[in-house]
């Protein structure tokens, strides 16, 4: 699954625009943010174990994050009740949104591979901890289940900043490099 372009997206370029309820029923226009730093993050399914782990650490963070400027906003493939179901009982304090036809995955160049998929097992330990210390059981797998995670920093001006592609499915951009972006006074675009 590609963008309009056909290809994954970079740094520099217009973050693709989208308005969108989210869950809760409020119309997100990524656009509608120019002049905050955004932390777009797309997910797999709902009930995904890696990514409910993910979420429980952006809402940890996210006291700090807000306090710094940035907004947040999490996509998932899953319809509505099943986000509710499992990644919504932690009721985010950030919109989440559900994308069961995978349109904006499409948009911002998501990709699935089974590949990533079978590459997960290294991450035996962050299962074991979502599953087993957090309580993130696996659910009903809804969507496509070699999706893999991406996360994306836009600028203030609607560029986009960092461009992460996940690796696996439990791969995300790593916090620190979040933190990173929110401090820096300078613009310089990152791939990763």
């Amino acid at each position: 699954m590609l963008n309009d372009t056909n290809s994954k997206l970079s740094p520099g370029m217009t973050a693709p625009n989208f308005v969108l309820k989210d869950i809760r029923g409020e119309l997100i226009n990524l656009h509608a943010f120019r002049g905050s730093k955004v932390m777009l993050s797309f997910f797999r399914y709902a009930s995904c174990p890696f990514c409910n782990l993910r979420v429980h650490k952006l809402i940890e963070r996210y006291p700090a994050f807000k306090a710094a400027g940035l907004r947040m906003i999490a996509v998932f493939e899953s319809p509505v009740e099943q986000i509710q179901k499992y990644a919504g009982r932690q009721n985010p304090p950030f919109p989440v949104i559900a994308d069961p036809g995978r349109r904006l995955y499409e948009k911002y160049g998501i990709r699935s591979s089974w590949w990533a998929y079978l590459k997960s097992i290294r991450k035996l330990g962050s299962l074991i901890d979502a599953i087993f210390l957090k309580g993130y059981h696996l659910g009903q797998m809804d969507g496509d289940k070699a999706i893999v995670p991406g996360d994306f920093l836009i600028n203030e001006d609607m560029t986009l900043h960092t461009v992460f592609y996940g690796s696996d499915i439990g791969d995300h951009l790593p916090l620190a490099a979040v933190e990173k972006f929110l401090q820096a006074g300078d613009r310089v675009p990152e791939q990763h």
